[in-house]
């Protein structure tokens, strides 16, 4: 499965929930790597932790080489660095990214990733995809790429307008580029259980039909020394209220799809 974590609203939790479903992944045994497309590179940072800025190669020299024909080009594998976690690798981000997304506009390059990492299907059972926050190159490409999409939303009023249109662009993406593509469902993060507007919000998507996934994922101040010590939740404290839900989101989107 390739599933790519999406939302144009940015401090939604896209690289927390890409990064920790991912360690829940490899920790359950499956062969798993995470693609960081975003420039500021946190799921990068949050899995390779201070090792993160001493890779030999990045997603920046994989597009950069599709723009440069070269006689002996490396394998999509080569651009692949193993995390400290068993069973976890990471196709690191660069922030060099940005200054490439215009080139790879104009060149229609939008394909590139796809095939990259179908060149990897027998290598991971599961791949899961960080975006940055817009509707850009890279997005457009995950999009492209991925057979499954999560949407991660905090709850609030901003959020709830940009989801229609979000849904809208993947619909497009869709029907455009990639029919396989599906909502896998809309993941509720930095939930707050005695808040009377989070439920709120969260009961009308829902009495409006649209898939939200549970568990929801509480509000945590754990998540952020998570972060700070570059261990994914399953790692960090395999028996937090935090940890359980993430590994019950993972085991049921694992039910369903198979992986």
């Amino acid at each position: 499965m390739r599933r790519v974590v999406f939302n144009q609203k940015g401090g939604v939790g896209k690289s927390t929930i890409t990064c920790n479903l991912a360690a829940i992944s490899a920790h359950e045994g499956r062969r798993t790597l995470v693609v960081d497309l975003d420039p500021q590179g946190n799921s990068t940072q949050y899995l390779l932790g201070r090792s993160s800025g001493e890779v030999d190669t990045t997603l920046a020299d994989f597009f950069d080489q599709t723009l440069n024909f070269k006689l002996n080009p490396k394998k999509t594998s080569e651009f692949i660095v193993p995390s400290p976690f068993e069973g976890l690798d990471v196709m690191p981000s660069h922030p060099g990214l940005e200054d490439l997304q215009g080139k790879l506009e104009s060149r229609y390059k939008i394909y590139k990733l796809r095939d990259a990492l179908e060149e990897l299907a027998g290598r991971y059972d599961c791949i899961y995809i960080d975006t940055p926050p817009a509707l850009n190159f890279y997005t457009r490409s995950a999009l492209i790429a991925a057979e499954g999409c999560l949407i991660p939303f905090d709850c609030d009023e901003f959020s709830r307008r940009a989801l229609y249109s979000l849904l809208e662009n993947v619909q497009e993406i869709r029907s455009d580029h990639n029919r396989d593509l599906q909502v896998e469902g809309i993941v509720v993060n930095q939930f707050q259980a005695r808040a009377a507007l989070p439920q709120k919000v969260v009961q009308e998507l829902i009495d409006e039909g649209l898939s939200v996934l549970t568990p929801y994922l509480s509000a945590s101040v754990k998540i952020k020394e998570s972060h700070e010590q570059a261990r994914p939740m399953i790692h960090l404290d395999a028996k937090h209220k935090l940890t359980q839900e993430y590994v019950a989101l993972h085991d049921s989107l694992a039910r369903k799809y198979g992986v």
